[in-house]
């Protein structure tokens, strides 16, 4: 066991070197920041954005650690997930989660897409397979019916489609903070994502 002025030496070699303090994140380096900035959907509080798409396998992965971010959040943090739309396939699936959304079921089926195509090897590329899958999952098929092209999925699509454009999309997962800052593609883990999601979430409540 270390005395206490070996621990003392360590702690402050520790805090010499940034490892025990919070980080200080840069922008321009760990995060972006979005010009110009995107309204959020609520104002009294600071809003956090997952942009994903159901086919990646980074998303598929960063999935378990948003679980355990959200049970830690702060209170003040609203927490929106936003399909992103590059082109056919990732429309569909964005469909597929509005879908959800309109009918209620997020947490019935979000996950199982997830593990539907990349557990199964299903890509899920028709609306057909959507059903079928859906159905499985306790939706009646008549209620996917209704709302897969209905107006409320349409406008939530075409707002989809929008954020991609504005926030800067290039590649998913992407942590959108307040529609002011998008976390950077060179960070070098999931942890490390959600720490910059959290100092700027941290940057954007001391303005509040």
């Amino acid at each position: 066991m270390l005395g206490l002025r070996q621990l003392t030496i360590v702690i402050m070699t520790l805090i010499a070197t940034g490892v025990a303090t919070a980080k200080d994140f840069k922008e321009g380096v760990e995060y972006v920041r979005i010009t110009p900035s995107v309204a959020t959907t609520t104002s009294n509080k600071v809003e956090v954005v997952e942009m994903f798409w159901y086919g990646c396998p980074h998303c598929f992965q960063f999935e378990s650690y948003i679980k355990k971010w959200l049970k830690k959040k702060p209170q003040n943090v609203e927490f929106v997930r936003i399909p992103a739309t590059f082109n056919p396939l990732w429309k569909l699936h964005a469909r597929a989660y509005y879908t959800a959304e309109v009918l209620g079921v997020i947490k019935k089926v979000h996950e199982p897409i997830f593990e539907t195509f990349h557990l199964q090897k299903n890509k899920l590329d028709s609306k057909k397979a959507l059903r079928k899958l859906f159905v499985e999952l306790g939706v009646k098929g008549s209620d996917f019916d209704d709302v897969f092209h209905s107006f409320s999925v349409e406008t939530k699509l075409a707002r989809a489609i929008d954020l991609t454009q504005r926030y800067g999309i290039r590649g998913v997962p992407s942590m959108i903070v307040n529609g002011k800052y998008r976390t950077s593609s060179k960070l070098s883990s999931n942890a490390e994502v959600l720490e910059v999601v959290n100092y700027l979430v941290r940057k954007e409540s001391k303005k509040r």
